[in-house]
């Protein structure tokens, strides 16, 4: 329910809010590199926070308290969004910087609860689960604000060709919030975190030198963890690679085949429903054969999508690129969760967790920045879509020398 939840924020600011970014409230240049720099530092900032945070909710067993704290405080940051008109651009950013803190941080806790509630087995059929709800509840939003956006003026709103103060766009930001903080619920007031506390008589600000000195100690011992290092080095590359893509891809639709925000909210609306087949194709096929051949696989794909989207130049083409995006992505996002499940001790799930949140933003500010700087340089989308390819290469040469049952020995041993 929580993939469902967030998905929510996915879609609608990769459509919404920044359509609405940069169309109405910063136009030019300005609003491609405050999203594009605004998604890179952000990320920097939870990559910072990450591993001390997720020690700390081991520390005191609360990973759902932190979980409720992060996500609500994203939520509510996206719903106060309808009141960032245009004439309140710093407004707009704030809010946005908060919404993104909240989002990347709450996966620290959310995702350290995998290893508690599935099996090794499981894993891979669990993780894949996760963002197939994820992809239909995303999707379910985003249809929402397309239904608002059409036939709102029946509702007494403003018309999307008649609406001064960008009330539609607002609204649907408004949308992005409350769901992400509705369905956030049901994890908060099910979910019990199951690894007993390693010191609950803490205080928090003991529990965080606490979580520093095993952070420390983590990095100089790293050799322990020989296979979770490869991974998470690798996972440090491709990631950047994919979450860019994510993040940038309306700014390249715009800029490159001029869609109309109504036509980008129906390609995502695709994106959407068909990678939650993907996630459950690409699940089974981790199973079949193998953690790793199923990820290099999906690897090679992105590759061959980057070298594609060079020579994409009409609206026809972009969205058969979207519907091969969308059958890689949930395979991509729900193996590398499973495989760093496998890998993690579980005495040590949020603090090892934040490691995968370090690994996803340790350079994932540069994804973002590299994009929009190159596209702000050159104006050229395709350019900077093709200067992802280089992360794609990376982390596919890391996960090459992978073993995830090399792996699972040593997460074994560590938790012994």
């Amino acid at each position: 329910m929580y993939d469902w939840a967030n998905s929510a924020y996915s879609t609608l600011s990769i459509t919404v809010l920044v359509s609405y970014l940069q169309g109405a409230v910063l136009k030019g240049n300005l609003g491609v590199l405050v999203w594009g720099w605004g998604i890179g530092l952000t990320g920097l900032a939870v990559a910072i926070m990450s591993p001390a945070l997720g020690a700390i909710a081991d520390a005191h067993g609360n990973k759902r308290g932190w979980l409720a704290g992060t996500a609500w405080m994203g939520a509510i940051a996206s719903t106060l969004m309808i009141f960032a008109t245009p004439d309140r651009p710093w407004l707009l950013v704030g809010l946005f910087v908060l919404s993104q803190i909240g989002i990347e941080l709450s996966y620290t806790f959310y995702n350290g609860f995998l290893p508690e509630i599935a099996s090794e087995q499981d894993m891979d059929r669990v993780s894949a689960y996760g963002y197939t709800m994820g992809y239909l509840g995303g999707g379910l939003a985003l249809l929402g604000f397309l239904m608002l956006f059409r036939y709102g003026d029946r509702l007494g709103l403003p018309s999307a060709d008649s609406d001064p103060d960008y009330l539609l766009p607002r609204l649907g930001l408004m949308l992005m919030g409350l769901w992400w903080g509705v369905f956030t619920l049901p994890i908060v007031l099910m979910l019990r975190d199951r690894s007993p506390p390693l010191d609950r008589s803490q205080s928090l600000s003991g529990a965080a030198r606490t979580a520093m000195r095993e952070v420390s100690r983590t990095l100089r011992h790293v050799r322990t963890y020989h296979m979770l290092t490869i991974f998470l080095l690798g996972f440090l590359f491709y990631n950047d690679g994919v979450q860019t893509i994510i993040s940038q891809a309306s700014v390249f639709a715009k800029q490159a085949l001029e869609m109309k925000p109504d036509e980008l909210v129906l390609l995502v609306l695709m994106i959407q429903f068909v990678a939650a087949v993907g996630s459950a194709i690409f699940g089974r096929l981790a199973s079949a054969v193998g953690q790793k051949r199923a990820l290099q696989l999906c690897l090679v794909i992105w590759i061959g999508l980057l070298v594609a989207a060079y020579f994409t130049h009409s609206k026809p083409q972009f969205w058969v690129l979207g519907a091969f995006v969308a059958l890689v992505l949930g395979g991509t996002q729900s193996i590398s969760r499973s495989i760093m499940g496998t890998m993690t001790p579980p005495a040590h799930t949020a603090e090892f967790f934040g490691f995968f949140n370090l690994s996803g933003k340790a350079i994932s500010f540069m994804g973002p920045i590299v994009f929009s700087t190159m596209l702000a340089a050159t104006g050229s989308p395709h350019t900077a879509i093709f200067s992802l390819l280089a992360f794609f290469i990376i982390g596919w040469l890391f996960i090459w020398r992978l073993d995830v049952g090399v792996g699972r020995q040593q997460a074994a041993r560590v938790n012994d």
